[in-house]
């Protein structure tokens, strides 16, 4: 592999993470305690094993050798890449955000908190999340991308950013912002529906659709269309997959507070 991806040094990923784990460290050892005092919750270990664990994966995914992958070789690792970026990674980090660290960066007498309130409402989270979603599979914008660095890092940073405003309405550190069970099911039914359409696309396109990625040196023996379609199943499976383990899990676990709620009834 080291002949067609060549190792090189992504000093910005690595001081990203750096900056990452340092506000973790900071936010355990320093302010958790000031929380704790003024009557808040303390982080639970299954928090701090979920900011962990997208730390690394954000680390896995943007550093060597998969961030030379994507980029320059196969379409379907970057497809990986994109929803661990745009969907895995911003549920882990909201997951392990406690309400005490979302207070002390958005109070609700100021205008940011009523700004992001706004646009965490599902109806425009949902439609940012899906036009981010296609409009990164348009050829020109991939292109572009994968040619200017800049660009590159701009839109990673807006399919996370548009992942984490997805999922406010989900598991989001307000609970008031948070849908009802059965809407956080059919919430996230209607955002595994899009992402089947370029997904699909994909997998039955007979030509090359990215001429980014039709090179002749191939990794793993793996043709451009083979790859297209690899692609197109990570879209309109693995992306769909996941939500839908998501929904049965919400949906099973409410079924279950109902039946206990019942019981205690009868």
């Amino acid at each position: 592999m080291d002949s067609l991806v060549p190792w090189e040094a992504h000093l910005e990923v690595w001081v990203l993470i750096f900056g990452v784990i340092s506000i973790g460290w900071y936010m355990v050892r320093v302010l958790e305690p000031k929380a704790v005092e003024a009557g808040y919750t303390p982080i639970t270990r299954s928090q701090k094993i979920f900011f962990l664990l997208a730390s690394v994966l954000l680390w896995v995914v943007s550093d060597w050798p998969v961030h030379e992958i994507a980029e320059t070789r196969l379409y379907f690792v970057h497809m990986l890449q994109h929803l661990m970026i745009s969907m895995i990674i911003p549920a882990l980090y909201l997951i392990s955000t406690p309400k005490w660290l979302f207070d002390l960066f958005f109070d609700e007498s100021k205008k940011g908190w009523q700004i992001l309130k706004r646009i965490s409402k599902p109806l425009f989270a949902g439609i940012l999340f899906n036009t981010v979603t296609l409009l990164l599979h348009w050829a020109w914008i991939v292109d572009v991308s994968a040619e200017y660095g800049a660009v590159h890092f701009g839109l990673h940073f807006l399919i996370f950013m548009s992942g984490i405003l997805m999922w406010m309405p989900v598991i989001g550190p307000v609970e008031q912002w948070q849908l009802s069970p059965i809407g956080k099911c059919i919430y996230l039914f209607a955002m595994s529906i899009i992402p089947t359409v370029p997904g699909g696309w994909l997998v039955f396109a007979e030509q090359v659709v990215y001429r980014h990625y039709d090179t002749p040196e191939r990794l793993w023996g793996i043709d451009v269309i083979t790859d297209q379609q690899a692609a197109g199943v990570v879209m309109k499976l693995l992306g769909g997959f996941f939500l839908w383990g998501v929904i049965v899990t919400i949906f099973f676990k409410w079924a279950n507070t109902e039946m206990k709620k019942d019981s205690e009834f009868q």
